[in-house]
């Protein structure tokens, strides 16, 4: 499945957009034979299983231009490197403890020419932001990664500032019930296969957690 999967649901990208996502496949392909930074089964279906499946967070929220970003855990860059291509306009923090990760991300963004993207290898922890949204893709489960924020569970009287102002949105899938259970911050369960109808994406859900 090639580029024009994402022309499928996204008649509106730019010709620069289509042009930066069809090299950032090459790129990955090519940084793929040296450090598996994507399944090598997956690769095949980068336009699928990883730019539309980050972009299905675009159909629940939509970001405004000036606003940051904080993407936990990227790994190669997801789902962060396909947003900032859809946001030329937004800045995006893509993190992970893993160097090599990260060196790919920088070597990535820089190919792309994306300079709304800051790569930083280091602990979600250490980020101060504040950030406007987090997004994260099959990283941790949801109370980690409120943890990892600095956010309690449940909301506290009068709280300080957080470290993310509106919402964390997670890309995650299957049955999340029990893994929400502690979370008494206004959630949502978006199935992503009210977005795309690939097989792919039937058990695939965008977690949206407001902070606001």
């Amino acid at each position: 499945m090639g580029i024009e999967l994402l022309t499928k649901y996204y008649p509106n990208l730019s010709a620069t957009q289509l042009e930066l996502f069809a090299k950032a496949f090459e790129l990955y392909a090519e940084w793929n034979d040296q450090i598996n930074v994507i399944s090598r089964k997956d690769i095949d279906y980068f336009y699928e299983r990883h730019v539309l499946h980050s972009l299905a967070i675009t159909k629940v929220q939509a970001f405004k231009d000036g606003q940051q970003v904080l993407d936990i855990g990227t790994g190669g860059g997801f789902p962060g490197i396909p947003l900032a291509i859809y946001y030329p306009n937004v800045q995006f923090t893509l993190v992970d403890s893993i160097a090599k990760k990260i060196k790919v991300v920088n070597e990535v963004a820089t190919a792309l020419g994306l300079t709304n993207v800051k790569a930083v290898w280091g602990r979600v922890e250490e980020q101060t932001g504040p950030f406007d949204y987090a997004v994260t893709r099959a990283v941790a489960p949801a109370p980690t990664l409120l943890y990892w924020l600095g956010i309690p569970e449940k909301p506290r009287g009068k709280m300080k500032a957080l470290k993310i102002k509106n919402s964390l949105l997670a890309l995650k899938g299957g049955d999340l019930d029990e893994e929400l259970k502690p979370i008494a911050w206004p959630f949502y369960e978006h199935p992503v296969a009210s977005f795309y109808t690939e097989e792919f994406f039937e058990t695939k859900k965008v977690v949206e957690i407001k902070f606001i």
